[in-house]
């Protein structure tokens, strides 16, 4: 194989476990995210109680990391793409470090903000970067499954991180979720320096001096024959420009991939957020609201894993059309209430399974659409307006029910965001990216 394109060495050869390593580093990166998530959802109670500040205060402490996840994404990718997957993400850790550490010693919301925006920059950045290298880490046959895998780590976070934290809180303040947040972020730059390497096809791309050097130490590390010269093609694409994801050749996927993704993220966060307030309102005591929302993530655990899996034998699009169909009947189904605890876990769960599945989906295709020269540039917008719809889903069914709409009527309403994206995905032309 010796004298091949640097990228095809990676792409058709076997998937090494130097590989493997790299993608479950990812995982854990993406855990992060939602561990954060909920961790500031434990931790607001306790900041409302010592602060004493009001809903509509509170409601600015949970969405200001939203917003600097979306600028995170916006502006990172970019630098991604510019500077390299691993010196972005490796900054990244260290500002979601001080972020969390300086949240940790705050004494009011005015100082309490700038600490969660540097946070979310942060998880913003690493998102858009890691997407873009766990799919170039990996092969052509498991490259599906590797992103798969890459997804489920948010509902596996948000998971194991809320079961530690509900136990944290028990015995400590709201300040340690953030310094248990801002360790183990710090935890994972030395993780990150040992055990994820620069992705091959961005240095092919690059090409700067040393390039040869540095790929073939990397492929032999993942046990492959060291290749004799940079392609031909890296020369074409070292010439593209970031700027591309908004030129009339990608413009149209662009716009259409991300609105799809902002559309099925106002689906997805509706369930997430308002699943503990609904489920109490359902008659069920506030434990088993928390149970449920687990229930959520696990749903999602599976169906991230499951759609990797599939997506190596079937059509990414066909299986995330079919997904973001099934996501919102079971939001529909979900609406019509459950007569008892065991029968409302089953729903959430498999809620959870279809609605994160799309979101591995969507994932998987910024993989396919996106050129290497632009990968992290078009998840990161893709990303950060995406989060637009996490951020204002809570709100739109919040004002659904001030209305006095039941949950039968709000949830259909809620989960018109996965047709839409199913739509915007009918006219998305999909092409295996270089």
């Amino acid at each position: 194989m010796t004298g091949r394109d640097p990228k095809a060495i990676i792409d058709d050869g076997v998937m090494g476990g130097g590989q493997w390593l790299a993608v479950l580093v990812t995982v854990g990166l993406n855990a992060l995210d939602g561990f954060d998530v909920l961790s500031i959802s434990f931790a607001s109670p306790g900041i409302a109680q010592d602060w004493g500040i009001d809903k509509a205060t509170l409601g600015w402490v949970l969405s200001t990391e939203l917003l600097g996840m979306a600028l995170g994404s916006l502006l990172l990718g970019a630098v991604a793409d510019k500077a390299g997957r691993r010196p972005t993400i490796l900054g990244c850790l260290v500002a979601m470090a001080l972020g969390m550490l300086g949240a940790a010693h705050a004494h009011a919301v005015a100082g309490l903000l700038p600490w969660r925006l540097i946070t979310g920059l942060g998880i913003g950045g690493t998102l858009a970067s890691i997407n873009a290298l766990a799919a170039e880490v990996s092969n052509r046959r498991w490259r599906s499954f590797a992103l798969g895998l890459m997804v489920i780590g948010y509902p596996l976070g948000g998971t194991i991180g809320g079961l530690f934290v509900q136990r944290l809180l028990t015995e400590a303040s709201w300040h340690a979720v953030f310094i248990a947040g801002g360790w183990a972020t710090a935890a994972f730059l030395p993780i990150v320096w040992l055990l994820l390497p620069e992705s091959v096809a961005f240095l092919d791309r690059r090409r700067a001096p040393g390039a040869l050097e540095r790929i073939n130490r990397i492929l032999t590390r993942f046990g492959h024959p060291a290749a004799d010269a940079l392609s031909g093609a890296a020369a074409v694409a070292a010439r593209r420009s970031i700027t591309d994801v908004l030129k009339p050749g990608l413009l149209a996927t662009t716009v259409l991939i991300t609105f799809g993704y902002f559309a099925h993220i106002t689906s997805f966060y509706f369930i997430l957020k308002w699943v503990p307030k609904i489920v109490v309102d359902m008659g069920f005591a506030p434990q088993a609201a928390a149970g449920a929302l687990t229930w959520v993530s696990l749903g999602g655990a599976v169906g991230g894993a499951l759609f990797g899996l599939i997506a190596t034998r079937v059509s990414v699009k066909g299986l995330t059309l079919f997904t973001l169909f099934a996501g919102a009947l079971m939001i529909v189904w979900f609406g019509r209430g459950a007569a008892d605890l065991a029968s409302l876990k089953t729903t959430l769960a498999f809620t959870g399974l279809f609605t994160n599945a799309a979101i591995a989906g969507f994932y998987l295709l910024f993989a396919q659409v996106f050129p290497t020269h632009v990968r992290a540039t078009g998840t990161g917008v893709a990303i950060g307006v995406g989060r637009g719809g996490a951020m204002i889903a809570p709100v739109i069914a919040g004002y659904l029910f001030q209305a006095g709409l039941a949950l039968s009527v709000v949830a259909p309403i809620m989960a018109c965001g996965s047709l839409l994206a199913a739509a915007a995905l009918l006219v998305i032309r999909v092409r295996d990216a270089d």
